[in-house]
């Protein structure tokens, strides 16, 4: 997947995203792209605390999808996934990770607020502790402005 075809992606997972903060959820998006890295499969928004935009995609990829299938997939999201949702998707079989703002930004953003208590473990760390090589594209700074904007207004 290009660099150029990421960037499309993601801008794609943060309309999801502002989808989801008008339908009343949190503000993350997700994306299930092909092994062509075109084609979008599956689309996702947060549901709520523990059903994430990226852990309800992997789960609803792993029953549709062959796991030889999924491994040449890629999961995009907006937001570095959670421990949880990086396990999912290790599980899942889902060869790629792509997400556009690092959870470090996302905790400065939500600070204490009890409806995004977020953990400080790094996906890559979560995935490298398997024995998937599963590829991790981001974060991509060039679009931290944009996706971040939805979850200015949403944490006060």
């Amino acid at each position: 997947m290009t660099t150029e075809q990421m960037i499309a992606h993601l801008r794609s997972c943060n309309d999801i995203a502002l989808q989801a903060v008008r339908d009343g959820y949190h503000p993350f998006g997700a994306i299930l792209v092909a092994p062509d890295n075109q084609e979008i499969l599956l689309t996702q928004g947060n549901v709520d605390v523990v059903r994430h935009a990226e852990s309800e995609l992997a789960r609803a990829a792993a029953q549709a999808y062959d796991e030889k299938y999924l491994w040449n997939c890629t999961l995009v999201t907006t937001l570095e996934p959670c421990a949880m949702c990086a396990g999912t998707q290790y599980w899942a079989n889902i060869g790629r990770l792509v997400y556009g703002v690092s959870e470090i930004k996302l905790h400065e953003l939500t600070g204490s607020d009890d409806r995004n208590p977020t953990l400080g473990l790094p996906s890559r760390t979560v995935i490298e502790s398997g024995r998937k090589p599963i590829q991790v594209h981001g974060p991509f700074p060039e679009l931290e402005e944009e996706i971040v904007a939805p979850h200015r207004d949403f944490w006060k």
